[in-house]
């Protein structure tokens, strides 16, 4: 069954957790070139994810995007990394999981405000997304989207490299007015028009939300859209602690609050910063066993 009519069919939907905080635990920078100097390290790390209970894995690609990768002076070739992250979660994948293309942030801010153009965010997308489709990728997931004009480049862009299914997730803050991304984008306005350009999925991931507060964003989700939704919040809120940012929530009490997200409506559940595959695992006990 492909990705697209497998979340049409099933109720709750276990993604993976964090990569990143994973890498750090074991000495490893995320950024740079973890998919080409370590990659045994990047697919333990996944098959603990499917051995916890996940239905879906994500790439290691978040910033892997040529105007990132420039801009932040990473001698990293675009194809040779994303084809990596590509190749290494399959090659880890079982027969009923899938791998999601995780495509992230440029770093960069659009004109006026910065100095890149629509035209090059879509461009540096699109030969991410290529690489991605290529691959073999069974949908895409742009996440951790703040400023809704990028992320409507690389959702056209993704739709127009291939025919695969396309999650769309934000990170918002509360407001007093509602939910609203870093660049002043309010939840009804990023979930209405990444629909409106053929988002299959739509929600939020990480930020300073945790996973009860997340239960809120899904029901305003909920209320406004028909789409199924995604949320994958951190391991509770960040705290600063000698100058590292850290993530303490438990498995127990992060289970407890996706068992919530649920209920408000999300189909499709995981983890962002912070999160382990032992967080992932007690959602599985606990809550996506019981539905």
């Amino acid at each position: 069954m492909d990705l697209k009519n497998y979340i049409k069919s099933k109720k709750t939907i276990l993604l993976d957790g964090g990569m990143g905080t994973q890498l750090i635990k074991k000495g490893i920078q995320p950024v740079g070139t973890p998919n080409i100097t370590c990659p045994e390290v990047i697919k333990d790390i996944q098959r603990e994810y499917l051995h916890a209970g996940s239905d879906i894995i994500t790439t290691n690609t978040f910033i892997l995007n040529k105007i990132y990768l420039e801009t932040h002076k990473m001698d990293v070739d675009v194809i040779e990394a994303n084809k990596a992250g590509v190749n290494i979660a399959k090659s880890v994948c079982k027969e009923d999981s899938y791998v999601l293309g995780d495509i992230g942030l440029t770093g960069q801010l659009l004109e006026p405000y910065g100095t890149y153009t629509e035209e090059q965010f879509y461009n540096t997308f699109k030969e991410q997304a290529e690489v991605m489709a290529d691959g073999g990728v069974d949908g895409f997931i742009i996440e951790t989207q703040s400023d809704l004009r990028e992320t409507l480049c690389a959702l056209k862009a993704c739709k127009n490299v291939s025919e695969l299914p396309v999650i769309v997730s934000f990170t918002f803050s509360k407001h007093t007015r509602g939910f609203v991304t870093m660049m002043g984008n309010f939840l009804n306005e990023c979930v209405e028009k990444a629909v409106n350009e053929g988002a299959d999925v739509v929600g939020s991931n990480c930020g300073e939300l945790d996973p009860f507060e997340m239960a809120e964003v899904a029901a305003a989700i909920k209320c406004i859209s028909k789409v199924p939704i995604i949320i994958q919040p951190n391991a509770g809120k960040p705290k600063l602690v000698d100058n590292k940012t850290i993530y303490d929530m438990s498995p127990e009490t992060f289970a407890e609050g996706i068992k919530k997200c649920i209920e408000a409506g999300a189909s499709l559940v995981g983890g962002c910063c912070g999160t382990t595959p032992e967080h992932i695992s007690q959602v599985w006990r606990s809550v996506v066993r019981e539905i």
